[in-house]
């Protein structure tokens, strides 16, 4: 599903869909006064990444800059922007502190923010409680995979023989999953960070550079489907408070681990999988946009054009509200102490 006109801009890449007829501006009222439909008139609407394409963030981008537009009152034009760096935080920082607070940018970030807040402090140098989720295309849960011949293949194995796993940065899910299982399950695993993005460090697996990659069922599923239904990339383990129905057999990283206290580690990271992809606001951003864009993401996920787009990108939809993800943040910031603390060691 490409986009119809590519643009790029130092020393962030953007990434455009059609734009609307140039020299329209918004209507010329104090912003207090205007109606949603005012403010967004001739607007142009941000959706940023922490990500490169390639992957399942700039497929559910893509997906709602192609179709959010109709459904926002006033019909402005929709882009993606990528900001890229340090496995997707540079992007979060700086729409935590510098976008707009007048919804004219959302954010499409990795389903993690809230654990990097909580377990990174001097990573995830923002505040996602004062920031405002629209809505959830999709919950995610990873796939750990291994390449065919890796020097590992069973769980016990894992155990004994050092596997090398690729990923992006500390704040995704492709660290954090085989740290848990390295710290908690006693894997042996080296893990190798710095890969731009999941195309790359799965590209690095088949190349035979690293033995293992973890990555979104959502892009294992789109993706490779022929790789893994031939062999050459095997499931090892999965993320979630539940299996996925696509993979019923394959356990859960927490079925694998004996000792209570780590189970419960596990679910607590877990949890950020119900958040999935999820378009969300920065902090400050007025009531009634807000109001405007939640029933906007609940039109589109409704849209019988846009389901058919999702079908032909093999985008799994499942939405989930804003209000929904929103009380599932909170719930991250509820957990106990002892769980959190632990966890923060886990994830070192």
């Amino acid at each position: 599903m490409a986009l119809p006109h590519r643009k790029n801009v130092t020393p962030v890449r953007r990434f455009f869909v059609p734009l609307a007829a140039a020299g329209m501006v918004a209507a010329s009222v104090p912003a207090a006064a205007q109606t949603p439909a005012e403010f967004y008139k001739g607007r142009t609407v941000t959706i940023m990444l922490g990500h490169p394409p390639g992957g399942s963030y700039h497929m559910y981008a893509t997906l709602a800059a192609n179709h959010l537009k109709r459904h926002i009152p006033g019909q402005p034009n929709v882009v993606i922007e990528h900001r890229l760096g340090g496995g997707g935080v540079r992007a979060v920082r700086h729409f935590y502190s510098n976008s707009p607070r007048d919804g004219s940018v959302l954010g499409l970030f990795a389903e993690a923010i809230a654990h990097t807040e909580l377990l990174q402090p001097d990573v995830g140098q923002w505040r996602t409680l004062d920031m405002t989720y629209i809505g959830s295309f999709s919950g995610v849960g990873a796939v750990l995979m291994r390449r065919e011949n890796a020097p590992a293949k069973t769980i016990a194995e894992m155990r004994n023989i050092q596997s090398s796993v690729g990923c992006t940065g500390k704040t995704t899910q492709s660290y954090q999953a085989p740290a848990l299982m390295k710290n908690l399950g006693g894997f042996n695993f080296r893990i190798v960070c710095g890969y731009p993005g999941s195309a790359e460090f799965v590209l690095a697996m088949q190349r035979g550079e690293v033995d293992m990659v973890s990555s979104v069922w959502l892009q294992w599923r789109t993706s490779h489907t022929d790789e893994i239904a031939k062999g050459s990339m095997v499931p090892v383990l999965q993320t979630g408070l539940r299996r996925n129905r696509e993979l019923p057999d394959l356990p859960l990283m927490q079925e694998v681990i004996d000792d209570q206290a780590s189970k419960r580690v596990i679910e607590f990271v877990s949890t950020s999988l119900a958040i999935g992809r999820a378009l969300m606001l920065p902090p400050q951003v007025p009531a009634d946009r807000i109001a405007a864009l939640r029933v906007a993401f609940e039109a589109v996920v409704k849209d019988p054009a846009f389901l058919k787009d999702a079908e032909r990108a093999k985008a799994q939809i499942d939405p989930t509200s804003g209000e929904e993800v929103q009380r599932a943040v909170r719930a991250i910031f509820d957990a106990p102490t002892d769980i959190v603390e632990k966890a923060k060691v886990a994830m070192d």
